[in-house]
């Protein structure tokens, strides 16, 4: 038996979506999910400091404080840092704590050669810090009012070292739906979630800055932030290093819990992907291009040619239900990404070799800074 060269394509290109098929059906039953469930039961209150780094906020920092100012739990202490901003983030923030005592600013000092602008907010937060545990949550997050109570209890539960959440992504308009789903696609598509507690390989890792609530001790023994003060995602370097040290690092969803708004629109979403994405894999340029290029292969071909071999319905049929998967636990519009797929898989594309250039070139800038 002879197979045509189309037959050989079509099996060589179903084999590898098959599998990452499996895993999105496994992440679709075993993703851990932060949910309200999570804040049942009784459990000792460890004291939290939450830190906000900030930086021209002022469109974000009042609903991330609104939220923080309503949880269901006494020991906690909120410090927001404002990091040079020339709006009005310190003016709203101050008239918050005239409200609050337990909100508190700081004022960000210049930043010193070789960190980067939020490593360096995050460092001069925890120095401030009192807690037990520290919680660096991002400006653009926003909190159910359990969610302080149901991270104490997860911390009680299953005793990590670091908690990351990533949380569910809100929408401001049309045109950030092209890029910023391509976050969680990446995340469940490739990685078992689970494994990343449950597991103690190191290759099984995910963390996410929006998020991380880490015990003082860890973060102390790691090295804090200073450790990572010149890595782009120094979310993923500090849960590396965490977990390589033998600390147990739990990564989950936002889910119905925490919330964040990234980009306002299809330029900045484009801008703030590419930051962190090739710095992100950790890898050779050359290999990450290879690595897109594939993508493109794997999740953009066959659709193109299922009009002239209907076999590759398969593959395509294959890539639907992993996107069906994907939306359905980050909590976005199922039909509306099935249908974005393909011009998402080409804004990968762009997103990816625009940022090896920049970042090679060293021409990023965020915030006004160039890092």
């Amino acid at each position: 038996m002879t197979f045509s060269a189309t037959e050989i394509l079509f099996a060589v290109l179903l084999f590898p979506t098959v599998l990452l098929l499996i895993n999105a059906v496994y992440n679709l039953v075993e993703a851990p999910r932060f949910s309200a469930a999570h804040s049942s039961g009784e459990h000792t209150e460890k004291f939290i400091s939450v830190l906000i780094p900030a930086r021209n906020e002022e469109k974000n920092i009042a609903a991330c404080l609104d939220s923080l100012c309503s949880q269901n739990y006494s020991k906690y202490e909120i410090i927001v840092l404002d990091d040079q901003s020339d709006d009005r983030t310190a003016e709203i923030v101050k008239e918050y704590s005239l409200r609050d005592t337990g909100i508190r600013l700081i004022s960000g000092k210049s930043l010193p050669s070789g960190w980067l602008g939020k490593n360096w907010a995050c460092h001069q937060l925890s120095g401030e810090a009192k807690g037990e545990y520290l919680l660096f949550i991002d400006a653009d997050v926003t909190s159910h009012p359990d969610t302080l109570k149901a991270a104490n209890s997860i911390l009680a539960l299953y005793k990590p070292d670091m908690l990351s959440i990533f949380p569910t992504q809100t929408f401001t308009s049309f045109g950030d739906k092209f890029v910023v789903p391509l976050m969680n696609w990446l995340l469940l598509a490739f990685l078992p979630l689970k494994l990343v507690y449950a597991s103690r390989n190191g290759s099984f890792i995910a963390a996410n800055g929006q998020f991380i609530m880490i015990s003082r001790e860890t973060y102390k023994k790691n090295g804090g932030h200073e450790a990572v003060k010149d890595k782009v995602v120094e979310d993923m370097e500090t849960a590396r290093s965490v977990k390589n040290s033998g600390g147990k690092v739990m990564t989950a969803l936002g889910y119905d819990m925490i919330y964040c708004r990234m980009y306002p629109d299809f330029i900045s979403s484009f801008k703030g992907f590419s930051k962190n994405f090739f710095p992100g894999f950790n890898m050779h340029p050359a290999l990450f291009v290879l690595m897109i290029l594939f993508f493109e292969v794997l999740f953009l071909f066959p659709i193109i040619a299922v009009f002239w071999e209907p076999l590759f319905l398969v593959n395509v049929l294959a890539i639907v239900f992993i996107r069906f998967s994907v939306s359905y636990l980050s909590k976005a519009g199922i039909l509306e990404n099935i249908i974005l797929h393909p011009f998402q898989m080409i804004v990968l594309l762009a997103v990816g070799i625009n940022s090896v250039y920049y970042t090679k070139k060293k021409k990023n800038v965020w915030k006004g800074r160039k890092f």
